[in-house]
């Protein structure tokens, strides 16, 4: 028997300002679907998702809502007006007896129910509105950057919810880790085409790199063709005019064919200039200790960062991230210990909070009225690496059109927003880059530029990102802030920290084997946990089964002998996924056994 979609659209259209955002879109969602939609910053992702929300109308097509489904939106920038708290909001709509729901998604997400509207910062309001989805568990759930402003626990706890809802889901995020982990099939706007593969986020890159090659040898094929018959029409046709007119007017329409192919968007022409070495060391910290009131930041902290170094730092919001990052800039004084700069250091610095930005201020104006891109006498030249370019031109490199140029920062999307922090940081020379969330708003092929460019950074970095991915791609040292004053370095990426830290560390190296029998025999919550600590002890047996028979298919696929030479790249993908999932199943059954020890005490 057929099932009954949650949600189709049928030819769907949509234009604003004249310039179509997409044309003719058919899609299908069906129950329990869990899909990434991808594409450039300005495809129309957001847009399509509100198409889909029923809060954006088409100009022609159909949006069919499934009879009785129920769907549930999280928009970057949730509107609150007529409430007094968060709670308030995130409970709206749930009766009396519901409300635990809220709770519990609130302890997972980390928000105040009790925050005044008014006081609350976007990323609390935007933990307020996923709070409030989480708890009406709607049918299908349309999520449009959910990590964003969340810590990489509260990114962990709504990853695990999404992992074990049945609600079909649909979801934006830049958070490659986060897309890989969830999703089934992938959504991709380009250019106005919606294209579909029933395959998660994992193998969208080979499949839009297939796309990509065969579209440019059909170019090629077509150039040649208008070439072949071009030369023709000039050396034949005065002989054959009469006879061949259907071969001109092919001509012209293959010609026609050409102009009206939509050329992708190029990449952001990012580039980042090192400048003068800086000494070996760039900075050291020892036994540097910070409080504020009767809050421990930092205790007894030490670490020495040389040229060259790429150091990240992880933690909750609050953890202390940025105060660490400050003390070892020298920009606060520790109350104890001491810090050490080191020579030469020329820094650029990239601000999450996008505060470097004067949102009435145009494009135009941020550039020019930077005092380090500023050129005396020069009103339309901005220096760049030592060199001067025309303002536009420079904006162009990072993909903004001459429009865009006088428009103002408020009008950009997170996305342009970031691209044009990008821009300033990079008309300047470094050596070295203080990167406070890079990753938020970029897409990933900005993304993957931006990582290329850091690997052949000949400077240091110093990183503050939730973006699992990013971490691991980018850091060779990770301080973790792990509560209570304490910052622990460890060797390598987020992956490796995950494999470092104590609780993951059993007897001499030793790894303890937990029987899927005896997880299944505990599947009940025990006493004294917290609701989020509850769910996992009830979801991680079904997890770590998984788990096992991933790693199971893995190593069956890896037993033939002739992977490696036949196929290399397979061989690599298959290699890191059986580490990376012997890691997490690790992690799974240690975390198994620290719960059922927790409820076993009270």
């Amino acid at each position: 028997m057929a099932r009954i979609p949650l949600l189709q659209l049928n030819r769907v259209s949509l234009t604003f300002g004249g310039d179509p955002v997409f044309s003719d879109f058919d899609l299908v969602v069906q129950p329990g679907d869990r899909i990434a939609l991808v594409g450039r910053n300005g495809s129309g992702k957001s847009t399509l998702m509100k198409v889909m929300a029923g809060l954006v109308e088409p100009d022609r097509g159909e949006v069919i809502v499934g009879p009785g489904t129920s769907v549930g939106y999280m928009e970057q920038d949730p509107e609150m007006k007529g409430f007094a708290t968060l709670g308030d909001f995130a409970t709206a709509g749930l009766e009396p007896g519901e409300m635990y729901k809220v709770e519990r998604a609130g302890e997972g997400l980390k928000f105040d129910p009790a925050r005044p509207v008014e006081t609350a910062s976007g990323g609390e309001r935007r933990r307020a509105a996923l709070a409030r989805l989480m708890a009406e568990a709607p049918e299908l759930m349309l999520l449009d950057e959910p990590t964003n402003h969340l810590d990489i626990e509260a990114i962990g706890w709504l990853e695990a919810e999404l992992k074990a809802t049945r609600a079909g889901f649909v979801l934006i995020s830049h958070d490659r880790a986060f897309l890989r982990n969830l999703t089934r099939a992938t959504l991709w706007i380009d250019r106005g085409k919606l294209r579909r593969q029933e395959k998660g986020f994992g193998e969208f890159e080979v499949w839009r790199d297939a796309i990509w090659d065969e579209e440019d040898m059909q170019r090629h094929k077509l150039n040649r063709l208008i070439k072949s018959e071009a030369r023709w029409a000039v050396e034949g046709i005065s002989a054959r005019r009469k006879r061949n007119q259907g071969r001109v007017r092919a001509l012209q329409e293959l010609r026609a064919e050409r102009s009206s192919q939509i050329r992708r968007q190029g990449s952001a022409e990012l580039a980042l200039d090192s400048g003068p070495k800086s000494g070996r060391k760039v900075a050291e910290a020892v036994d540097i200790s910070k409080t504020y009131g009767d809050k421990v930041i930092l205790q007894d902290f030490s670490i020495k960062i040389q040229r060259g170094d790429r150091v990240a730092f992880v933690g909750p919001n609050g953890a202390g991230k940025t105060t660490l990052l400050k003390l070892l800039l020298g920009e606060i004084e520790p109350d104890s210990g001491t810090v050490s700069l080191g020579t030469n250091l020329e820094i650029a610095v990239f601000d999450q909070a996008r505060a470097q930005l004067d949102p009435n201020a145009t494009l135009w104006e941020s550039l020019t009225g930077d005092p380090a891109m500023r050129i005396a006498g020069k009103s339309d030249q901005i220096m760049v690496r030592g060199t001067p370019k025309h303002v536009v031109g420079y904006l162009k490199e990072f993909l903004f059109d001459d429009r865009q140029a006088r428009a103002p920062v408020r009008s950009l999307s997170g996305g342009e927003k970031a691209r044009l922090l990008l821009a300033r940081l990079m008309a300047q020379t470094s050596n070295l880059l203080v990167l406070d969330e890079p990753t938020n708003d970029l897409d990933v092929e900005t993304l993957d530029l931006l990582q290329e460019l850091l690997d052949d950074y000949d400077g240091t970095v110093l990183l503050v990102s939730h973006d699992r991915d990013f971490l691991d791609r980018i850091a060779t040292t990770t301080v973790a802030m792990e509560g209570d004053g304490r910052a622990v370095a460890y060797a390598g990426g987020w992956s490796d920290y995950q494999a470092q830290k104590p609780e993951n560390l059993v007897g001499k190296g030793e790894k303890t084997k937990v029987s899927t029998a005896k997880l299944k025999q505990e599947e009940k919550p025990k006493p004294g946990l917290s609701f989020t600590e509850k769910h996992r002890l009830e979801v991680l047996p079904g997890e770590i089964e998984r788990l096992e028979a991933e790693i199971g298919k893995l190593e069956v696929l890896m037993a033939d002998p002739e992977l490696y030479t036949r196929e290399p790249v397979k061989f690599k993908k298959a290699t890191e996924a059986l580490s990376m999932r012997q890691k997490k199943l690790a992690a799974a059954e240690e975390e198994w056994l620290q719960l059922e020890e927790k409820a076993a005490e009270t």
